[in-house]
């Protein structure tokens, strides 16, 4: 079990939600994890990138918006060559986990029971009639017939994740790549991407209680009258926006993960800590070994503002507001240094000031502790001064103008 449970951090889902039933639909991003480039062996806290054969893989998710349609939207973004789909279902579960009767469908592909996802390409499955209410959790089956290869997957997972034993198991539940779930939306509707790194993946949070700060933004759009919003969240540990790591920089992927997602109207960015824990931190005889090897040492607040912006005008191209999130204080983390906390102050600075960003989220003044604002305040974190705690992701959450995603 403790070998299912190391797979279950790096499996990659992502997923879209809406409604239907009008003549005006559309499909809209409710939930998402982007995918990572394969990994050889072990990279501090993430395991070697798994491969399957012959397995059943049952996935737990979560959605934001709901809706009356789904569909699932699967990716072979790194995949060595074509990857094979034997069979797939879908189902709701309630709030034990326990699938919901009358809920189940078994996804087809261009009318088809199986596909073959081309080598980095995604595949859409055909939409299905499944009535989803906003915050439900649904369990997604796939079954692999052939050699996967090192899967395109996600290092952290907070939610269940099980491989059957040998063969298809997709028709009913069993113990023990990448997609999405899209479901149609009613005109009006849009999702906001969250483009970010672990402190939105939700490092630090309670593992199966959907306690990110994202899902408190989505409990707070599903909780108010108005426009139905799904949330997106891209966040992946270790991300950067200048240089690759764990994952591609924010610049590559920013098409993939934000630009491509149905009915993406809002984007929130929410990284460079990363770029300048890693780019300063070389120094620093705390920081694990494995940080030096990723490249990008000097980087100064004016190459990270460049990168902004260039990721604001490839947005904006597209009619996609951009809210830009300042850098959260990480004194005391084995990353910090006196040098990168300069370019911090500097970065956050222009954020506030900048007039670059269509509205301002101020995740450094929700997270900081007022007796020394270059920390973040006892409780707010989960004991290493970088990620958040279940309280630290709950008052992120609170602090965002819900007016921004509007009607």
């Amino acid at each position: 079990m403790a070998w299912l449970r190391r797979i279950s951090l790096t499996l990659t889902f992502l997923a879209a939600a809406g409604l239907s039933g009008t003549a005006h639909a559309e499909w809209i991003a409710s939930w998402t994890a982007a995918p990572l480039r394969p990994i050889a062996e072990s990279f501090g806290r993430s395991p070697p990138t798994p491969g399957f054969e012959n397995r059943t893989l049952r996935q737990v998710v979560r959605i934001s918006a709901g809706g009356k349609a789904v569909r699932l939207r699967l990716t072979n973004a790194y995949g060595e060559s074509r990857l094979e789909i034997g069979a797939a279902r879908i189902v709701l579960l309630d709030k034990d986990g326990a699938e919901v009767a009358g809920t189940s469908r078994a996804l087809t592909f261009a009318g088809l029971g199986k596909a073959s996802i081309a080598k980095g390409a995604p595949l859409l499955s055909d939409p299905v009639e499944l009535a989803v209410p906003a915050l439900s959790k649904l369990a997604i089956y796939l079954y692999l017939p052939g050699s996967t290869g090192p899967c395109t997957c996600h290092q952290t997972g907070l939610d269940h994740f099980d491989i059957s034993p040998p063969g298809d198991f997709t028709a009913a539940p069993f113990k023990p790549e990448s997609a999405s779930v899209e479901v149609d939306a009613p005109e009006g509707s849009g999702t906001v991407a969250i483009l970010a790194d672990s402190i939105s993946d939700g490092v630090g949070s309670t593992p199966y209680k959907d306690r990110r700060w994202p899902d408190v933004l989505a409990e707070r759009l599903a909780a108010r009258k108005g426009a139905v919003w799904g949330v997106a969240n891209q966040g992946i540990s270790g991300n950067r926006v200048l240089n690759d790591g764990m994952g591609d920089s924010a610049l590559a992927r920013l098409d993939r993960d934000v630009l491509a997602v149905p009915g993406v109207k809002a984007m929130i960015l929410f990284l460079g800590v990363n770029d300048l824990g890693i780019g300063w931190g070389a120094s620093n005889a705390n920081m694990p070994d494995f940080f030096t090897r990723m490249g990008g040492q000097g980087v100064t607040a004016e190459d990270i503002i460049a990168g902004y912006r260039q990721i604001i005008e490839r947005a904006h191209g597209r009619g996609i507001k951009v809210y830009g999130a300042t850098i959260a204080p990480w004194k005391g983390a084995s990353t910090w240094t006196e040098r990168g906390e300069q370019e911090r102050q500097k970065i956050n600075a222009w954020i506030r000031a900048g007039g670059a960003f269509d509205a301002v989220l101020d995740f450094d003044k929700a997270f900081a502790d007022p007796k020394d604002p270059q920390k973040m305040a006892d409780g707010l974190h989960m004991g290493d001064f970088l990620h958040g705690s279940d309280a630290g992701y709950r008052k992120v959450g609170e602090s965002i103008d819900l007016g921004l995603f509007a009607d």
